[in-house]
């Protein structure tokens, strides 16, 4: 089961800290840095499993991936409950939608970027529909060239 907490959390009783929004988000992005973590989170969708469970999927040692696990818990993207010795975890994708939000506020610039391009590219289709004469391709070229013997 998939727990999604609400975004930002980094509300404290004094209100909304942004150092601490900043700390969790680069908690956040260090985590997803590594392969084997991304895979334990696709794990994780939509299901909670064991910690052996999720390591039988890897080729590495369970304390390997019981390390992978403890930085995915410190970046909330995990939770892991525990009882005696088994401990089942389970997906949080609040973190995970605070880092859209961070990205998102940078989509403006790149779609920017590609309407330029498209706005350029229009340009250049229009242009080369427009002149009388097209330049031949290299294969045209080749074909109406004879060649020296």
């Amino acid at each position: 089961m998939v727990n999604i907490r609400q975004p930002l959390q980094a509300v404290t009783d004094t209100g909304f800290d942004p150092e601490l929004a900043q700390s969790r988000l680069d908690q956040v992005f260090f985590a997803l840095s590594d392969p084997i973590r991304r895979q334990i989170l696709e794990q994780l969708d939509g299901q909670a499993l064991l910690v052996s469970e999720i390591a039988a999927a890897f080729d590495v040692s369970l304390q390997a991936v019981s390390r992978h696990i403890q930085v995915l818990v410190r970046a909330g993207l995990i939770q892991q409950e525990r009882t005696g010795r088994i401990s089942r975890c389970s997906l949080d994708a609040g973190p995970l939608l605070d880092a859209a939000v961070w990205m998102n506020r940078y989509s403006k610039y790149w779609q920017q970027q590609f309407d330029l391009l498209a706005a350029t590219l229009a340009d250049i289709d229009e242009r080369k529909a427009a002149s009388p004469t097209s330049t031949p391709t290299r294969k045209q070229a080749k074909k109406r060239t004879p060649r020296k013997q």
